[in-house]
C-alpha cells in the first residue's frame, strides 16, 4: 500500500498562487492513478484532478479547469498541484489520493489511499 503526504499548504489572498506536493512512499507509485480532491469545514470531499499513471492525461473538475495544473514525477514519487487566481472559496483542506484501476475517477470511494491533507487558507 502507497503512504503519501502532502505539502506546500498556506495562507494566501485571493489572486495568489500556490504549489501542492505529494510525495508517495513505494515503488508501485508509477503504476497508480492519482487525484487531488479538497474538503471545506461542513462539506463533501470534492474531486479536483486527476492524472493517469504515465502522466499523460488529465482530468479536471469544472470549478478548477483553467486555474490549476495537476501533474507528477514518476522519477522523484512525487505529484503536484498548481494552483493559480486562488480564491476565497477555494479554503479547505486538500488530499492527494491513488487508485489501482487504470481509469480516471472523480469518485473518493474509488481511491484506496489518502494523504493527512494540507490546509490551504484563501483570504479575501
Amino acid at each position: 500500500q502507497v503512504q503519501l503526504v502532502e505539502s506546500g499548504g498556506g495562507m494566501v489572498q485571493a489572486g495568489d498562487s500556490l504549489r501542492l506536493s505529494c510525495a508517495a512512499a513505494g515503488r508501485t507509485f508509477k503504476y497508480l492513478f492519482m487525484g487531488w480532491f479538497r474538503q471545506a469545514p461542513g462539506k463533501e470531499r470534492e474531486f479536483l484532478a486527476a492524472i493517469t499513471d504515465n502522466g499523460g492525461s488529465t482530468y479536471y473538475a469544472d470549478s478548477v479547469q483553467g486555474r490549476f495544473t495537476i501533474a507528477r514525477d514518476n522519477a522523484k514519487n512525487m505529484m503536484y498541484l498548481h494552483m493559480n487566481s486562488l480564491k476565497p472559496e477555494d479554503t479547505a483542506v486538500y488530499y492527494c489520493a491513488a487508485r489501482q484501476y487504470y481509469s480516471l475517477s472523480t469518485n473518493p470511494g474509488d481511491y484506496s489511499a489518502w494523504g493527512q491533507g494540507t490546509q490551504v487558507t484563501v483570504s479575501s
